[in-house]
């Protein structure tokens, strides 16, 4: 036993499995398509299909996580819900994108697809799928603040977003763009459009962050109308998207923001159950060690190679 959570630790993903209440399991695989078996990757493109087909009262989606390429997959990071018997409910599919700016490159880990079964939509799952996996590769890359990306129309995601990630820009009450702001922005519309399914025809306005006609790239059956789209608590959220959006031309608001400590800490009190808190941590610790622990109780012992650290000693057969 102790040799297979040793060996899990040492793999360069991520894959953890933890339940949620009595009746879910949730699943986060990091970049399947580099470490999956062919098998195992169709079983997920199936699941993932089965909640869009839940999801979407009619089309489909062809692009990012619904492609069933492997490549697709290689730089994406699965969050998937199930009931205890199996049956997928509800997933968060990010990207990791690499944006090349000044003086050196800067990974956006972009929020990507959410979605869950109607039937579920009351079950609680929100905090597990938009922060949990945030969470956990913000442990996994040393505390090391994470640059975020959001692409919506919906008030109700946006207030979300604005209210649990750090530096939000645009938001109702969002502080003063950076140049790095627009740097990302710059760099994600010129490389990265195919994540979030935005054509190459759509617009992209650079002094509100809106992507003009954006469901032109395999991503059309995703359009909502301003009655349709799911709306904030906080009025002022449905305010903003009303007011930056044109709703008949399918306009999308990119969001921009960092996971950092202050916002894990928001996390943390304001989105994870109470019941929840000790799952969640624990679960973190198992992500740490793989990243903070291990490499300590190496660097500590001499007899043995890690990386490029040679032994100390070396013991010879005389």
């Amino acid at each position: 036993m102790i040799a297979s959570l040793l060996t899990s630790l040492r793999r360069d993903h991520m894959d953890v499995t933890l339940r949620h209440g009595r009746g879910h399991v949730v699943r986060i695989m990091e970049k399947p398509g580099r470490w999956m078996s062919d098998g195992d990757l169709a079983a997920l493109t199936a699941d993932l299909r089965a909640v869009a087909a839940k999801t979407l009262d009619a089309g489909t989606l062809s692009y990012g996580v619904f492609a069933g390429d492997r490549d697709r997959m290689r730089d994406t990071i699965v969050t998937l819900v199930s009931t205890k018997d199996g049956t997928p409910v509800a997933f968060n599919a990010l990207a990791v994108m690499t944006i090349d700016t000044q003086p050196a490159p800067v990974d956006v880990l972009h929020l990507g697809l959410v979605m869950v079964d109607p039937d579920q939509r009351s079950g609680g799952l929100s905090w597990v799928l938009y922060g949990l996996t945030c969470f956990l590769l913000f442990v996994r890359n040393q505390f090391r603040p994470l640059w975020m990306s959001n692409v919506t129309q919906v008030p109700a995601v946006v207030g979300m977003v604005s209210q649990m990630f750090s530096d939000i820009w645009p938001a109702p009450d969002a502080g003063r763009r950076t140049l790095t702001h627009v740097l990302i922005a710059r760099g994600i519309m010129a490389q990265h459009r195919h994540v979030f399914g935005v054509g190459d025809d759509a617009g992209f306005d650079e002094d509100r962050f809106v992507i003009t006609n954006a469901y032109t790239g395999g991503s059309d059956d995703l359009k909502k109308t301003w009655e349709a789209a799911p709306k904030h608590r906080d009025e002022v959220y449905n305010t903003f998207c009303a007011d930056q959006l044109d709703y008949d031309r399918g306009d999308d608001i990119l969001q921009l923001g960092r996971m950092d400590l202050p916002a894990i800490r928001r996390y943390l009190t304001r989105e994870v159950p109470a019941n929840a808190i000790f799952g969640v941590l624990s679960t973190a610790i198992y992500v740490a060690l793989g990243r903070l622990i291990l490499p300590v109780l190496y660097w500590f012992d001499t007899r043995r190679a890690f990386s490029i650290l040679r032994p100390a000693r070396e013991d010879r057969d005389v």
